[in-house]
């Protein structure tokens, strides 16, 4: 054998060698560290809905953008948090927080919407981060946002920024794929299942300003399945006890690019995309009343770890 193979092959073995290695990629944080994290998001909703009331001035499209900037500081953490599996306790501040909304009718709702977010700026919320990437006990979103539904936007993209604490126990190595499923709660129709799979494309440079470290990058793509009988009774059970009966369709798909630091665990960037798709039905079992909507959600986001902070 040459020179020339003999290098080749030492060359391939060591390619092989370094995908193959695995990484785990939660979260690591210490008490005193602070992020900043700005996060651009906007939906665009187009569809309508009919009721017993015909409302000749109902709206077909509408438009929400969300503009924040977050500092997190990290109040707490148990020792294993260092290495990404252990409890952490934070406080977010949203230093900036705006958001506008547009739609072909008049909307009432649409000015309190700006106004809202407006008052959030300079406010704190904490929260929990548990092993596993799970977020909970949060203490401040009842001041500004009397409906818990209403302040998703603000604490939704939180899960993105421990994503990787939910990836496979094990670590993930370059090329790995795997799946998971979790329920969709809250829709009006039952067994709706929220599938994802990933896929480790590869590792880069973190596209972060003053950064030298690398990024895994990571594609997860989404969908929005029905699970169990195909009955054309969806009913979910908070909606029979009130005596509601729901049939329809709800699908959905989409995708999010991911880099997070191999140095640290923390998402670094991260862009979303997705579409929602509704034809659903809800019948008052006593009266017969129905209330149908048919219409399609698009989502576009964007979270970005600012620079000078990893």
């Amino acid at each position: 054998m040459g020179v020339f193979p003999a290098t080749l092959l030492l060359v391939l073995i060591a390619v092989a060698a370094a995908s193959s290695q695995r990484v785990r990629l939660a979260p690591r944080l210490t008490p005193g560290e602070t992020l900043r994290y700005r996060i651009e998001s906007r939906s665009t909703t187009t569809g309508k809905t009919t009721t017993p009331i015909v409302n000749p001035e109902g709206g077909t499209q509408a438009s929400q953008a969300i503009h924040l900037v977050v500092r997190l500081d990290v109040l707490d953490a148990q020792p294993a948090a260092a290495a990404g599996s252990g409890e952490v306790h934070l406080r977010a501040t949203y230093e900036k927080s705006s958001a506008e909304s547009e739609s072909d009718a008049f909307d009432p709702d649409a000015a309190s919407f700006g106004d809202q977010y407006a008052r959030f700026e300079g406010q704190s919320i904490e929260f929990t981060m548990k092993p596993g990437g799970l977020l909970g006990d949060f203490k401040g979103l009842e001041e500004v946002f009397a409906d818990r539904s209403a302040a998703e936007p603000v604490v939704s993209w939180l899960e993105a920024l421990a994503s990787g604490a939910g990836f496979p126990r094990e670590g993930i190595s370059i090329g790995q794929k795997w799946t998971s499923e979790r329920p969709l709660d809250g829709a009006p129709l039952s067994g709706l299942t929220w599938r994802t799979e990933s896929t480790y494309l590869r590792n880069e440079p973190c596209k972060s300003s003053g950064s030298a470290s690398d990024c895994a990058v990571i594609l997860t793509r989404f969908r929005i399945l029905r699970r169990g009988s195909v009955h054309p009774d969806a009913t979910p059970e908070e909606y029979r006890r009130n005596g509601l009966r729901t049939s329809g369709s709800w699908t959905g798909s989409g995708e999010s690019l991911d880099s997070i630091s191999l140095s640290t665990g923390l998402l670094v960037n991260s862009t979303q995309t997705g579409t929602q798709d509704m034809d659903y039905e809800i019948t008052s079992a006593s009266t017969g009343s129905s209330i149908h909507h048919k219409g399609q959600v698009r989502t576009q986001s964007e979270i970005t770890l600012l620079p000078n902070q990893m």
